[in-house]
């Protein structure tokens, strides 16, 4: 793990965490679902950003007999944990509010949930910043999962917000609907981060151009004729390829193989590609 990684992880955990304990307490003082849904977010959060550490520490070890491909589905597999919880809390986020809705039991109204909700706004945005910008440039899917998260946190305060504001300008019918929209919506991000990991765990291909782009490559090497039958897909979160290539059949069989190592090793030098796999076929050159 790297130390981007690890800080981009405890900035979530300890940040969560903080705002949990705030979300929570003036929920319950001001009766507010709407902020009291928010704090149960916060705490699945904690949960996932937990998984997401152990995750991405089990994603760097090395490969060995029981995995000869490495750990790296160690990462999409904690992404759909994460979707898992977010879907499960969009529920249980609904089910209050309408409970509320039923009861019609209002919120109390007051300045302090509408400084914590902007409190909130500011600090989930800065983290989806910063943990986004740490999974591009590592390529983790799992951190990425942990920035869409941290941005529809972000919408989600923003929801929130209007419904705090609203039920202290006497409209407080507008704290419970503004919880129905946070839960549906949490139901859609937990459904699109789940989408987004199985194609990782289904063995899904890379996207076409990719693919394109290194069969150009393995086109230029000198003493490749052909390229042919691309195959490719994801193992965790990195790409295995099958390559099929044509080669003068007049070359002995040292010859072949130093031009198959050449083109495993420009697929290999691919940023995202694990493994390359190069069959080797004969063709008769005029």
């Amino acid at each position: 793990m790297t130390r981007a990684e690890g800080l981009a992880i405890w900035l979530g955990i300890i940040g969560n965490a903080l705002l949990f304990g705030g979300k929570i307490v003036i929920g319950l003082w001001f009766h507010s679902i709407a902020i009291i849904s928010d704090s149960l977010n916060s705490f699945t959060d904690i949960i996932a950003s937990l998984v997401v550490y152990i995750s991405i520490r089990t994603s760097y070890q090395a490969a060995d007999s029981q995995h000869p491909y490495g750990h790296k589905r160690a990462q999409p597999i904690a992404g759909l944990i994460v979707a898992i919880f977010t879907g499960i809390v969009g529920f249980e986020v609904i089910a209050q509010a309408v409970n509320r809705l039923l009861t019609n039991d209002r919120m109390q109204p007051g300045l302090l949930p509408i400084l914590l909700v902007l409190g909130v706004l500011v600090i989930k945005l800065f983290m989806h910043l910063y943990v986004q910008a740490v999974a591009r440039r590592t390529g983790s899917t799992a951190l990425l999962a942990s920035a869409a998260d941290h941005r529809n946190d972000v919408l989600v305060s923003a929801a929130v917000l209007i419904g705090v504001l609203f039920s202290n300008f006497g409209f407080p019918v507008f704290d419970p609907i503004v919880a129905i929209l946070i839960g549906l919506w949490i139901i859609k991000a937990g459904f699109n981060i789940g989408r987004d990991n199985i194609k990782y765990l289904m063995g899904e291909a890379p996207p076409a151009t990719l693919l394109e782009s290194i069969q150009d490559a393995v086109r230029a090497i000198h003493g490749v004729q052909r390229v042919h039958d691309v195959l490719a897909h994801y193992v965790g979160t990195m790409i295995h390829i099958e390559v099929h290539i044509n080669v003068n059949q007049e070359l002995n069989v040292e010859q072949a193989h130093a031009i198959g190592k050449q083109v495993q090793a420009v697929i290999e030098g691919r940023d995202g590609v694990a493994r390359a796999f190069i069959h080797i076929d004969p063709l008769a050159v005029a």
